[in-house]
């Protein structure tokens, strides 16, 4: 309802759809609400609409089209008034605009996208289909906020066979991607004060999410084989909660060792704290020996564990999921309830339908086969362009590598190079927090067809 003190008149009108055009909120041909259901929208008479509209008409903004409508003059040749925020002037922000630009535009060799050309489009049209098509009124409703049961079912099961979680569907929580899942986490076992402890080198956007949330965040050495828990026992035995990356090492891809698996299982129930495993591209192993999941090995429910269909399906689905430990089940649903809407019915009824199916298991074995050779031949390729330069430590899988630099340290400025040729790579000293660093460039494989295409693509920063 309009406030009546304060009624909405013509001029009002006028000026809102001038500036909607001149701003390009508004595009030309685009049709414009009929002036009776923009009265009743209002809460206005139909003769104050029409009184704005014939100014707009008058001045060359609309154009009446009769039984057609309204629409936006075709003809107006309006550049958008863009308006300029203030530039961020941190370093931390630079490289956000970095990383944000890199992923986020067109370009080779971009890391987290799965393969494109091999995704199997058929068959998620045809379940995408048969979605649709068993829509009925209950769901129409608001859906359960934890995410649609059989969604839930469906990737319970897959995490007991595939990545050995001991789960049930009731443990499954849907959300919409990492920073969901993580920011969810937090407000559900976290205060401002609980010791946060995130991998150095790690996840990019997670340490800049964890910072700007203003939590306790503290940072633990990489080595190769996985978080250093001699330091960890050193300095953060007092943590509330760990974020790990056990399977591919985020960003160096390393295994978190047995050991130091055992070890910080022990630690999490002696001192009633939480691990997250964040498994992001866990189903990719590309040696006869797979990779158990850390929560594969949780005999004290002391792991959350996270993951993601971005890598596996597509990024665009906006599909991860949090395994809740049963006696946070209840906290977790509380806070959800509180905090979260619920995440769309379709996308996830289609998504169950194409693992229910079998699509799923059929599309990453292919994959698994396919991520290895591509990943070898852009290995090779770096190698022949740049025999000299880089150097590889060869891992059990994921869908990156990191060509380490053997005598240099200005990997800023060589991704900056590369950035100029369309190669969307990122420099590896952007993952540090702390002052000793390797470096290098972490660059993704998993949509290079070819070691000749490859070739070609890298041969451009020679030019």
């Amino acid at each position: 309802m309009t406030d009546k003190k304060h009624p909405i008149g013509y001029k009002i009108i006028y000026s809102r759809y001038k500036q909607s055009i001149l701003s390009g909120a508004l595009k030309p041909s685009e049709k414009v609400p009929s002036i009776r259901v923009l009265a009743a929208e209002l809460g206005v008479a139909k003769r104050t609409v029409e009184s704005a509209y014939d100014i707009l008409i008058g001045e060359g903004y609309l154009i009446s089209k009769g039984a057609k409508g309204t629409i936006v003059n075709p003809d107006l040749n309006i550049k958008p008034t863009i308006i300029k925020t203030s530039e961020l002037k941190t370093e931390e922000d630079e490289d956000l605009n970095t990383i944000i630009s890199l992923r986020d535009n067109e370009g080779h060799f971009r890391l987290g996208i799965p393969s494109l050309d091999a995704f199997p489009s058929k068959s998620w049209l045809l379940v995408s289909g048969k979605a649709i098509r068993s829509m009925d009124e209950k769901d129409m409703i608001l859906p359960h906020v934890a995410g649609y049961f059989h969604l839930r079912q469906a990737i319970a099961n897959y995490l007991n066979i595939s990545r050995g979680v001991d789960c049930e569907a009731n443990q499954i929580f849907i959300t919409s991607g990492y920073k969901n899942s993580i920011d969810l986490i937090m407000k559900t076992l976290c205060s401002k004060k609980d010791k946060i402890v995130f991998e150095d080198p790690g996840y990019f956007f997670g340490q800049r999410l964890l910072k700007r949330s203003g939590l306790n965040l503290h940072y633990n050495p990489v080595d190769s084989s996985g978080l250093d828990y001699e330091y960890f026992k050193k300095h953060h035995l007092d943590a509330k909660i760990l974020l790990l990356t056990p399977a591919h090492q985020s960003p160096l891809s390393v295994t978190l060792s047995l050991p130091r698996r055992n070890s910080l299982l022990n630690w999490a129930k002696q001192k009633k704290t939480w691990i997250i495993e964040d498994d992001y591209d866990g189903e990719f192993h590309y040696t006869k020996k797979q990779i158990p999941s850390l929560k594969s090995l949780d005999q004290f429910d002391r792991v959350i564990y996270v993951g993601t269909f971005s890598k596996t399906i597509m990024p665009s689905i906006r599909t991860s999921y949090i395994v809740m430990p049963k006696e946070l089940i209840t906290k977790f649903l509380q806070t959800s309830e509180i905090t979260e809407t619920g995440q769309a019915l379709l996308p996830q009824k289609i998504l169950a339908n194409f693992m229910t199916e079998g699509h799923f298991f059929k599309h990453l074995k292919k994959m698994r086969v396919l991520y290895q050779k591509r990943r070898e031949m852009v290995i090779n390729a770096i190698s022949k362009v740049f025999p000299d330069e880089f150097y590889f430590e060869i891992t059990d899988g994921g869908m990156h590598i990191v060509a380490f630099l053997k005598n240099r340290t200005d990997d800023l400025t060589l991704a900056k190079s590369w950035h100029a040729h369309g190669l969307q790579v990122i420099a590896l000293s952007l993952w540090y927090s702390g002052k000793k660093k390797r470096y290098g460039l972490v660059i993704g494989f998993t949509n290079i067809k070819s070691e000749k295409e490859a070739i070609n693509l890298l041969q451009r920063t020679l030019a």
